[in-house]
């Protein structure tokens, strides 16, 4: 099947893509993060506030090895990660549902450039002040009753759509 080591995956060109955790809760939803972010080539996963860090059995239960081949880094808050992405010239996204915000078919990414996206925890989503700090907002159409996803699948929606435009 042609899949990486994780030596391989290191040294791999990545999806110029950033994901940043906000106080996500669920270790689960933490690992499968890691699972997409290793399916997509992903720069690094930001894990913010109390996310939880690897090693962990319940990251690793979700995330089967994701968390050992992506790059990952804690910050205090996701607000000091995303300042300190936007000192690196990286482009941040918050995904959250704002007045403003840019559905997710409508966004175009530009080849070359760097980006970030932040997602929101369980409860509360994407801080009001990391959604400040941001560049733009990122949300995703939904038709039926519930105006919520989970967060790790709004991960792999909104991260295929980055890889989509930029390395498929």
């Amino acid at each position: 099947m042609q899949r990486l080591s994780v030596e391989e995956f290191q040294k791999a060109e990545k999806l110029p893509l950033t994901v940043v955790l906000d106080n996500v809760r669920s270790l689960y939803n933490v690992g499968a993060v890691f699972r997409t972010s290793d399916t997509f080539r992903v720069e690094k996963v930001c894990l913010c506030g109390i996310t939880a860090c690897p090693p962990h059995p319940e990251i690793h239960k979700t995330a089967l090895g994701g968390e050992d081949a992506v790059a990952w880094q804690h910050y205090s808050s996701a607000l000091e990660a995303v300042r300190a992405l936007k000192d690196e010239g990286v482009v941040v996204y918050s995904v959250e549902q704002v007045e403003g915000s840019t559905m997710l078919q409508s966004l175009n990414v530009e080849p070359g450039r760097r980006y970030a996206v932040v997602f929101g925890n369980e409860v509360h989503g994407v801080a009001q002040e990391v959604v400040d700090e941001s560049d733009g907002c990122i949300e995703i159409p939904q038709l039926g009753t519930k105006h919520s996803l989970n967060v790790a699948n709004t991960v792999s929606i909104v991260v295929w759509e980055f890889a989509r435009q930029l390395i498929l």
